[in-house]
C-alpha cells in the first residue's frame, strides 16, 4: 500500500477518532442537556403548579380585595355617618355646656340661698335642741315626780283599802265583790221571735268595770232616758280576770278561818251569770277540757280545799280535824246530800232549828271526815251529781237549788304555860298564820268513822290541850230568774217561784239588818234560817256578786247590783274569834 494512502487513512482514522470523540462529547452533552431538560421540565411542572396556586391565591386576593373595597366603601359611609353624628353630638355638647353653665350659675345662686337657710336652720335647731334638752330634763323630773306620786298613790290606795277593810270588819259590814262575766255565745241567741231581730243590740255590753272598785252601768234604750250609774264594791273583777285572781282576794279569809273566825263565802246573781263557775269551776260533761285548763279554771271551793290543807300541812304542831257537810235547799226544803234514806238513796230531808243560844242548827246532819283535798273534792263532786238542774231559755244547765257546803275545822292547840284566852289566841295566830308557797302533797292521817255531827277530838284529861272550832260555809245560790225571759212552765216554774222567794227572803233579812229592826225574819225561808249565824252573826261574810255584761239581762243585773249595794250597808256585830273548847265544852 502506498504511503500516501496510509497517511490518508491515518488521517482519516484520526479524523474519525476525533469525530467519534466529538460525537461522544456531543452525546454526553445531549445526555446532559436531556437531563437538564428533564430537570427543566420538572421545574416547569413545578412552576406550573406554583402558577396555578398563585392564580388561585390571586383570585382569592382579588375577592378579598373586592371585599376590602366594599368594606372600605361601607366603612367610609359609616365613618361619614359617625362623623355627622359626632358633629351633631359636638353641637349638642356645646348646647349642653352652655345650658350647664347657666344651670350651674342658677344652682350657685340657689346654693347660696339654701346655705344661708341651712345656717339659719342649724342655728334654730341648736336653739331648739337646747330648748328640747331643757324640756327633756323637765320631763325626766316630771316622770320621776309622777313615778313617786304613783308609788305614793298606790301605797295610799293600799292603805285606804286596808283601812276600809278594817272599817268594814270593825263595823261588821258584809264584804261584797262583783265579778262581770265575759260575753258568751248564748247571749246572742234567743228563742223568742220578737227578740230575734234585736239580738245584736241586746248583746251589747252595758256593764263595765271602770276600776277595781267601781261598776259602771251605761245604756241607751229607745224611749228611755240615758242610764249612767255607778256602783262601789270592795273589789270588782273585769271579764278578763282569771279564777286565780278571784281566789287571791278570797284566800285571806282562810287565814282568818285558822285564826279562829267563822267565814262564809256566798255567790249571788241571776241565773247564767257565772256563780257556779266562780264557786266550782267548769263542771259540764258536755264541754270537756284538758287537765291543765281544768286546773287553771278551778273555782273557789277546790282552791279553798287545796289552800286549807296546805296551811294545815305546814303546821305539824297542831292536830287538825276537817269535817264536811253538804246540804241542798230545793223548793224551800233542806236535803242532806251525804245521808241515805231507807232505800239507799242519797238526799234525806232535814229541818233547821234554833238552839237555846239563838244559833241555827240542823239535827242529824251528816258530816264526813276528810284528810286531803282529793277526798274533799270527791265528796263535793259526788254531791253535785245529786243537785237538781233543769235547762231554761237563759241557761242550759241551770241549778234549781241552793248548795251549802260547810267545813268544820277543829284544831288542838298546846296550852303549855298560857293561862288566859288572849295568850292562847296569840299562840293560834303565831302557829297558824304562816302562808308558805308550797303545794300540799299529802295529809297526815287523823281518821275517825263517819259521824252525824262534828265533835272535838276526845283528849286525855291529863294532857294540857285546848281546841278551837271554826266553820267555813261555801254557798252557791240558785240564780234569780225573770219568768218571762226564762220561759219556764210546770214544775220548773214552781222551782223558779221558790228560788225567787228565798232570794227575796234573803233581801228582806238584809233590809231588816240594815234598818236595825227589832225582828229579823230569818225563818221566812230555810235558806236564811240555815245561814242565820253567817248573815246576822259574827262570821266574816263575803258575797261574790256575779253579773252579765249584756243589755239583754239589764233588769236582772240592776236588781242584783241593788241587792249587793244594800248588803254592803248592813252593819252587824264585829267578827269575833271562836271560844276555846276544853274536852268538847266551851270555855
Amino acid at each position: 500500500m502506498p504511503a500516501k494512502d496510509l497517511n490518508w487513512g491515518f488521517i482519516t482514522n484520526q479524523r474519525i477518532q476525533q469525530l467519534k470523540s466529538q460525537v461522544r462529547a456531543k452525546e454526553e452533552r445531549i445526555v446532559e442537556l436531556e437531563t437538564e431538560n428533564a430537570v427543566l421540565h420538572l421545574k416547569l411542572a413545578e412552576y406550573h403548579g406554583i402558577i396555578e396556586r398563585s392564580n388561585s391565591k390571586a383570585m382569592q386576593l382579588c375577592c378579598l380585595y373586592n371585599q376590602q373595597q366594599d368594606l372600605r366603601r361601607n366603612t367610609y359611609s359609616n365613618l361619614t355617618q359617625i362623623y355627622q353624628v359626632v358633629q351633631k353630638f359636638k353641637q349638642d355638647l356645646k348646647d349642653f355646656q352652655s345650658f350647664s353653665y347657666l344651670l350651674i350659675r342658677n344652682f350657685q345662686h340657689q346654693y347660696q340661698d339654701y346655705l344661708s337657710q341651712i345656717v339659719d336652720a342649724v342655728q334654730g335647731t341648736q336653739l331648739e335642741n337646747e330648748t328640747l334638752q331643757s324640756f327633756q330634763a323637765r320631763a325626766i323630773d316630771l316622770e320621776q315626780s309622777l313615778q313617786e306620786i304613783s308609788e305614793r298613790y298606790q301605797v295610799e290606795k293600799q292603805k285606804r283599802k286596808t283601812l276600809h277593810n278594817n272599817l268594814v270588819e270593825l263595823r261588821g259590814n258584809i264584804r261584797v265583790h262583783c265579778r262581770i262575766r265575759p260575753l258568751l255565745p248564748f247571749d246572742t241567741e234567743s228563742r223568742d221571735p220578737a227578740l230575734q231581730n234585736r239580738s245584736i243590740s241586746l248583746s251589747e255590753k252595758v256593764i263595765h268595770a271602770t276600776d277595781d272598785e267601781t261598776v259602771l252601768v251605761r245604756c241607751s234604750r229607745p224611749g228611755h232616758p240615758l242610764l249612767n250609774k255607778t256602783f262601789q264594791f270592795e273589789r270588782v273583777y273585769s271579764p278578763l280576770e282569771s279564777q286565780k285572781i278571784v281566789f287571791g282576794d278570797v284566800c285571806p279569809l282562810l287565814t282568818s278561818l285558822l285564826d279562829g273566825y267563822n267565814v262564809c263565802i256566798m255567790t249571788y246573781g241571776q241565773t247564767g251569770s257565772g256563780k257556779s263557775y266562780t264557786m266550782l269551776g267548769p263542771h259540764s260533761e258536755n264541754d270537756p277540757i284538758s287537765p291543765s285548763e281544768a286546773e287553771q279554771e278551778m273555782g273557789i271551793i277546790p282552791r279553798a280545799a287545796g289552800e286549807l290543807f296546805r296551811l294545815l300541812s305546814e303546821n305539824p304542831t297542831i292536830d287538825p280535824r276537817v269535817e264536811v257537810s253538804i246540804v241542798e235547799i230545793y223548793n224551800n226544803e233542806l236535803f242532806d246530800l251525804l245521808a241515805k234514806d231507807s232505800s239507799g238513796i242519797f238526799g234525806v230531808k232535814r229541818d233547821v232549828i234554833t238552839t237555846k243560844e239563838g244559833k241555827s242548827n240542823v239535827p242529824m246532819l251528816t258530816y264526813e271526815l276528810v284528810e286531803s283535798p282529793y277526798e274533799f273534792m270527791k265528796i263535793i263532786n259526788k254531791s253535785l251529781q245529786l243537785r237538781v238542774k233543769h235547762p231554761t231559755l237563759v241557761h242550759a244547765d241551770s241549778s234549781r237549788s241552793h248548795l251549802v257546803v260547810t267545813v268544820t275545822l277543829t284544831i288542838s292547840v298546846p296550852f303549855d304555860s298560857f293561862t288566859d284566852q288572849q295568850a292562847i289566841q296569840k299562840l293560834c295566830k303565831e302557829t297558824l298564820c304562816s302562808t308558805p308557797q308550797k303545794v300540799m302533797k299529802s295529809e297526815k292521817a287523823c281518821f275517825s268513822p263517819r259521824g252525824l255531827s262534828p265533835a272535838p277530838i276526845p283528849l286525855d284529861p291529863t294532857e294540857q290541850h285546848k281546841q278551837v272550832q271554826t266553820k267555813l260555809q261555801l254557798v252557791d245560790l240558785a240564780g234569780s230568774e225573770c219568768i218571762g225571759m226564762s220561759g219556764v212552765t210546770g214544775t220548773i216554774l214552781r222551782e223558779t217561784s221558790f228560788i225567787n222567794r228565798s232570794l227575796a227572803a234573803l233581801a228582806d233579812v238584809l233590809g231588816a239588818l240594815s234598818e236595825h229592826r227589832g225582828h229579823i225574819p230569818y225563818r221566812n225561808s230555810k235558806l236564811t234560817h240555815l245561814l242565820q249565824d253567817s248573815i246576822g252573826g259574827d262570821a266574816k261574810l263575803l258575797v261574790m256578786l256575779c253579773v252579765s255584761p249584756c243589755q239583754k239581762y239589764l233588769a236582772e243585773t240592776l236588781q242584783s247590783l241593788g241587792f249587793a249595794s244594800r248588803a254592803r250597808q248592813v252593819q252587824r256585830v264585829q267578827a269575833k274569834r271562836r271560844n276555846l273548847l276544853v274536852s268538847g265544852k266551851s270555855k
